[in-house]
């Protein structure tokens, strides 16, 4: 039993025994540290601090050293925690004990007593190596406050100033009884430190009598309010630290499951109990025996991950982020070579434990929140249960309805019929109804009775399609089927899922949650939640079996089981047997298998082709083949893309989901229809042009601009951006008679701000000419701004439109005012003078490399391959070039120079940045007709390309 489990007017006799006890302690470990601190840390009164500065260091060192070596060779986490309370304990009392004897030297007798306190974690003898370390100078009731002020200015300067010395975080306070206890009534901060008390040294009788009086207070205090704030400060904490135990980056103290879930279990069980230990609760029939030791292993392994996360840091931190995950799991013993594999190990046991402090300090939240005050009616649980059965009931199938609540009519319903274990989920569904805690806890200890006879029975699988065919409500009781861990016991192959991390640098869940997140993007299409959803809930409303896409997406990632790659075949062989086991109706197997192999296909075609271009669309649409698989990985790609990270799902990608969708599905309809629009639709704008927007533009150039340019064009630009393009197109053929040569005509460039989407657009219409591309990328790069994506089409008449879609280095329209004046500079002498911009380039990189060495930036940063595919898609008649790597200041510039230089003009480039890493895709065509068949400078491209993504050419000048 450790300390704090006991009740707390005891704690500080405990403390005083051991003090006297530690230096013949059984355990090695604190009688070691003992003796080295009687060793080292011996100081005569009124020794100066260049004395004992050096030995308190050397102290620091070799304790921390001695800690870790204890840690490494396999200590729990509590044993090292509690070393490192007691080191720190023995060395706040040599201090405490010089700085008296010091001010008694000097001053005479102590003008009152004072007690030393440890609060929160370090009361509660739990330190990491970067813990914050809370100390109160506690002081009698009734003291002259300018009598003690030598003694407190004495305290501070021996105590706190070696601390602060040592670099170690210390929070302090010096208060009477008195204060603290007022500090108490109004801080429900204060209230959870003092919980946890713990006298270090000093006046016994000052903290004996803080104790009975803090006691008493507790006793007389309503302690509804504070569970009540307790839950909330939970859910409130929980929801900012991602809302899910299975985030790839876990924060260890403050993340759902961690170390704050099970402290708060004991100081709302100290309040409303009277007692705050696994002990208590225990004994109290709030935890079983089995229940208590899964939550002592899981905060002991929690804080053994800490301690070696703080022992591998160099400052404070408890976000267990993906650079430090493979480190520390080989210092924990998950000795595996392969690096993701080692991961994966450990990570899966990282997740159980925490998901195992998460549902239990649920079940124990929600058990202190019902219970009555203690001394008072002093109620069981029993008692509780019993008090609700007059209460008005609904009885089915061995459960109770009541007030919005399902219950248990006995123990033993799961044992008569263990079907009922996917019943109970779909009754909580139907009636909107929560499923008591005890039951709860029921289900989750009865999970080994889904046995492969309740997964391939009729009966549960037929409870389990009606339950994802509740539109819109089908997220919440999935999610809850996972927790308590019914889930993947009915559907094993999900269940393989569980806790698995995905080395994919944007994703930010486990497997499991993204496919549950997925799920709820669903939900939230249905009921219409969200700016952007209106199309997909029109799209999968119009679908023959709209709910079938719940299914699709339960089963759309199991293939992940065994590694990403190939994962959607792997998923059809996977879902085959489940699909038939669960009884799906053999028509729509077909579909379902279709989007499970293709549900990447969406999103790659406008990533990576011109959606502009009808080849890409029919290409797309013989893909698809019909409208209702169309309608359904239309919406399944949306849920999936953002079931991955909210955040990577915006306006921008939108814009080119939905044209690829409304493209493809009037081919689909109606191929002959489709081009009858096209023409009339391309007519009408020609009209009006004429007719009302450009009076002062000759008719011939709006003639030529309709004549010189392909159907796609006027598809794809709306009449504003037309009748833009037109004016630049005119001012850029007024320069003619001033030009000496068309080689020196300006370029007409028009940059404007879209708030709606969230940048900026740079559209530049000039003479077109080969390197014309890299010359705009690496302009735009010297300017400062990100490049989204962009688009170029060129007229027969050699007049090209380039439109570039940009951002500010942080996101959103450019908001640098000089950034439009820099561009054009650059442009106006690549184009005319033929500058070298790479010198502009390299000084903007190492710009951002120097900023880079302030940053504190967390986010997600999983390894991506370094890959160049080259290749010929015959659908598309196309030559494609595929680049995926780690984006960099210039990169753009480098790749299209290096296409440039072998022979190769980009027709079209789409260039996409997420978190850190680019997936440009460029289609080229030779500048020279000759050698069309000669692919020898393909290969060559290829080095090249190679030897830019591996930053051979580059690293080198920043």
């Amino acid at each position: 039993m450790r300390l704090h489990d006991f009740p707390v007017e005891i704690r500080h006799a405990i403390c005083v025994i051991n003090q006297v006890l530690s230096t013949t302690s059984p355990d090695p470990l604190i009688r070691r540290i003992r003796q080295h601190a009687e060793k080292r840390l011996q100081f005569v009164p009124g020794s100066g601090a260049g004395e004992r500065l050096p030995k308190l260091k050397e102290y620091a060192r070799l304790e921390r050293e001695m800690l870790q070596r204890y840690h490494r060779k396999g200590d729990s986490g509590l044993r090292v925690a509690k070393a490192r309370s007691m080191m720190v304990d023995v060395l706040l009392q040599q201090l405490f004990k010089y700085a008296t004897e010091t001010y008694k030297l000097e001053h005479g007798k102590l003008p009152c007593e004072v007690a030393l306190v440890a609060l929160g974690g370090y009361g509660r003898e739990e330190l990491c190596p970067f813990s914050d370390i809370d100390l109160m100078f506690l002081y009698p009731k009734r003291v002259n406050k300018d009598q003690i002020k030598p003694l407190q200015e004495a305290l501070t300067n021996d105590i706190l100033y070696p601390l602060w010395d040592l670099n170690l975080k210390v929070g302090h306070s010096s208060r009477t009884i008195k204060e603290t206890l007022e500090e108490a009534k109004v801080e429900d901060q204060s209230k959870n430190a003092l919980l946890e008390a713990r006298l270090i040294c000093g006046s016994e009788r000052v903290f004996s009598k803080f104790t009975r009086e803090y006691n008493k207070f507790l006793e007389h205090e309503d302690p509804t309010p504070y569970v009540r704030l307790r839950l909330e400060d939970q859910a409130e904490r929980r929801k900012k630290y991602g809302g899910t135990v299975f985030l790839q980056e876990p924060d260890i103290k403050n993340g759902v499951g961690g170390l704050r879930d099970y402290q708060n279990i004991l100081w709302m069980a100290r309040v409303r109990l009277g007692e705050g230990s696994l002990d208590a609760l225990e004994r109290r029939h709030y935890l079983n025996a089995q229940e208590r030791k899964h939550l002592e292993n899981a905060y002991n392994f929690l804080l053994r991950v800490r301690n070696e996360l703080h022992f591998e840091s160099v400052r404070p931190t408890d976000l267990l982020n993906l650079e430090k995950q493979p480190s520390i799991a080989w210092a924990l013993g998950y000795r595996r070579e392969n690096i993701f594999r080692r991961v994966e190990w450990f990570m899966r046991d990282y997740y159980s434990h925490a998901n195992r402090i998460y549902t239990l300090s649920r079940l124990l939240e929600q058990r202190l929140a019902i219970t009555g005050m203690p001394g008072k009616e002093k109620l069981t649980m029993r008692d509780v249960i019993h008090s609700r059965q007059m209460s008005r009931q609904k009885h089915f199938d061995g459960f109770i309805l009541r007030d919005g609540v399902i219950s248990a009519e006995h123990n033993g319903i799961f044992t008569e019929d263990p079907d009922r274990l996917i019943r109970v989920f779909r009754y909580s569904q139907q009636h909107r109804a929560q499923l008591e805690i005890e039951l709860q806890s029921l289900i989750s200890n009865s999970t080994q009775l889904i046995t492969p006879r309740i997964t391939h029975a009729e009966s549960p699988n037929r409870t389990f399609r009606s339950i994802l065919q509740e539109r819109g409500q089908v997220h919440p009781t999935l999610s809850l089927m996972h927790e308590l861990g019914v889930l993947g016991r009915f559907i094993p192959e999900f269940g393989e899922l569980t806790c698995l991390v995905q080395h994919e640098f944007y994703h930010r869940y486990t497997a499991d949650i993204h496919v549950l997140n997925t799920i709820h993007e669903l939900d939230k299409v249905f009921e219409g939640e969200g700016e952007l959803v209106a199309p997909y809930r029109e799209a999968i409303r119009q679908a023959e079996t709209p709910g079938l896409l719940y299914l699709i997406l339960l089963l759309h990632d199991l293939g992940k089981s065994d590694g990403v790659e190939n994962h959607c075949d792997r998923g059809v062989t996977l879902a085959k047997p489940i699909l038939k086991r669960m009884g799906v109706s053999e028509k729509f197997r077909p579909l379902v298998l279709f989007i499970i192999k293709n549900h990447l296909e969406m999103a790659r075609f406008w990533q990576r082709f011109d959606v502009d271009d009808p080849r890409t669309i029919e290409s797309f649409a013989e893909l698809v083949e019909n409208e209702e698989a169309l309608r359904h990985l239309f919406v399944c790609t949306y849920c999936d893309a953002r079931g991955t990270a909210e955040s990577l799902w915006n306006e921008y990608k939108d814009s080119l989901h939905r044209p690829l969708y409304r493209a493809s599905l009037d081919l689909l309809h109606d191929e002959e229809a489709v081009a009858r629009k096209t023409r009339e639709h391309i007519e009408m704008i020609h009209k009006k042009l004429i007719a009302d927007s450009l009076p002062d533009i000759p008719e011939d150039q709006i003639e030529a601009h309709f004549n010189l340019l392909p159907e796609r064009y006027f598809l794809h630009n709306s009449a504003a951006d037309i009748e833009l393009h037109l004016r630049m197109i005119n001012n850029l053929l007024g320069q003619i008679t001033e030009a000496e040569s068309v080689g020196s005509l300006v370029p007409m460039v028009d940059w404007r701000d879209d708030i709606d989407q969230g940048m900026s657009i740079v559209n530049v219409v000039t003479w077109d000419r080969a390197g014309l591309f890299y010359k705009l990328a690496g302009a735009l790069t010297v300017a400062g701004v990100n490049i989204l994506s962009t688009k170029a089409i060129s007229r027969g008449d050699h007049i090209t439109i380039d439109t570039f879609y940009v951002v500010d280095p942080s996101g959103g329209v450019v908001t640098n005012p000089h950034a439009r004046e820099v561009f054009e500079k650059e442009l106006n002498d690549a184009l005319l003078t033929n500058k070298d911009l790479m010198t502009g380039i390299q000084e903007k990189a190492r710009q951002a490399s120097r900023a880079k060495m302030y940053e504190t930036d967390s986010r997600l940063r999983a390894p991506i391959p370094a890959t160049v595919d080259i290749y010929h898609e015959l659908s598309l008649h196309r030559t494609i070039v595929e680049v995926q790597t780690n984006d960099h200041i210039g990169l753009l510039y480098q790749l299209s120079k290096a296409i440039f230089d072998h022979g190769f003009d980009i027709t079209f480039a789409r260039i996409s940045t997420e978190r850190t890493a680019a997936l440009d895709t460029f289609y080229i065509e030779r500048i020279s007709p000759e050698n069309k068949s000669d692919t020898s400078s393909l290969v060559a491209l290829r080095e090249t390309l190679n030897r830019i993504i591996s930053c051979e050419d580059f690293q080198a000048v920043i």
